[in-house]
């Protein structure tokens, strides 16, 4: 398999933040107008319970941030540093925000493995690894906290007016997401550990269909590059799994209970209201697991971070255990928390990231040996 820096680079240049942040604040504009919320932002007293929860829930930033650390550190066998971990994992989490969820960042992701000392083979095994513990983690909660609430409560969009699950369009959404991730899970999983000639096979007959041949031959090498890796992988003990699908289920908890904490800010912070309603844990789980179904439905748009559709689905699935005329507000706040961090933290560090790595070589090319060629 081979690298083009130069390519690669480009397509994470920071000027990249402008599409989905001209998105995001389109969309804001238009919930704003819509519903009005710009004028309750007066009613709201920031106490220091307030305060609490928000803190909380920039610290669940933190966490998630740390448990992907972790899990990079484990998965590369402590070959990279904690600041090279946290380095890469910003500028991962900078290059799946401004490409389509659908898409995501895993060749950027390689070439920032590859100039951190890991070899191409490696790192894909690193990227193989980590998207089966992204995808196992959806698989196996998702139907944990839907048990837990119950599959009504779970796609009701009202507390007045509740819907028939047949007749709630989130349903088939979040269905056939969960198939899509369940179908990654099995094919990876039985590649690393059962027999990893099979995934190649799959992907010689996808690219043996008409129309996708003239990419054949990067497909069997690209193919080869997952069957090394896969050795590799399957080679490793259960202890090392158990530690890397913990730092996964740390990450993501951390990221989805944001919204949680936001909620409770938010009930907490309204003046005039009496006593604040209390959320019950009942609701927080539910709240968390409708997070689950949000991410699993964004993953399949074609804006860049799920930039507009994303606020419009947390609007109207959200809704119900958001106080009314805070709609709009919270989805906003909601992307401040969950994604725009990604989005500058990256562009501030990547520049600096270019010039370290590349030193004016960005148009060489990497090959799987590990050799640069001009």
């Amino acid at each position: 398999m081979k690298l083009n820096p130069s390519k690669i680079v480009h397509s994470v240049h920071p000027g990249k933040i402008i599409l989905p942040i001209l998105i995001g604040v389109g969309v804001a504009v238009f919930i704003f107008t819509r519903e009005g919320s710009l004028k309750m932002i007066p009613t709201i007293h920031f106490s220091p319970v307030v305060l609490f929860y928000l803190f909380m829930a920039a610290l669940m930033i933190v966490a998630r941030i740390t448990g992907y650390v972790m899990r990079l550190r484990i998965l590369s066998e402590r070959k990279i540093g904690i600041a090279g971990c946290i380095r890469i994992i910003l500028l991962w989490e900078f290059s799946t925000a401004i490409a389509p969820f659908a898409v995501g960042g895993t060749t950027v992701s390689l070439l920032f493995l590859y100039k951190a000392g890991i070899p191409i083979g490696k790192g894909t095994a690193i990227i193989l690894a980590a998207l089966f513990l992204d995808e196992l983690f959806f698989v196996v909660v998702f139907p944990i906290v839907a048990l837990l609430v119950g599959w009504d409560s779970l796609f009701q969009l009202s507390q007045f007016h509740p819907e028939a699950v047949i007749l709630n369009k989130y349903v088939y959404f979040a269905l056939a997401g969960y198939s899509i991730m369940l179908l990654v899970v099995l094919l990876i999983g039985y590649s690393l550990f059962f027999n990893q000639q099979a995934l190649k096979k799959i992907i010689v007959a996808i690219f043996s269909i008409p129309g996708l041949r003239r990419w054949k031959a990067g497909a069997i090498h690209q193919a080869d590059d997952i069957v090394t890796a896969s050795k590799h992988l399957s080679n490793k003990p259960f202890k090392f799994w158990l530690k890397s699908f913990g730092a996964t289920v740390f990450s993501w908890t951390s990221h989805h209970l944001i919204v949680n904490f936001l909620i409770l800010a938010l009930i907490f912070g309204i003046k005039g209201s009496g006593e604040p309603h209390v959320v019950t844990l009942v609701e927080h789980v539910n709240i968390y697991a409708r997070q689950l179904i949000i991410w699993i439905m964004t993953k399949v748009m074609p804006t860049p971070g799920g930039s507009g559709l994303s606020e419009v689905i947390f609007m109207e699935y959200m809704k119900m255990f958001i106080p009314v005329g805070f709609n709009s507000l919270m989805t906003v706040i909601w992307r401040l928390f969950s994604y725009y961090p990604y989005l500058f933290i990256g562009a501030i560090i990547l520049p600096g990231w270019i010039r370290a790595s590349f030193m004016g070589h960005a148009h060489e090319e990497i090959s799987d040996e590990g050799d640069s060629v001009e």
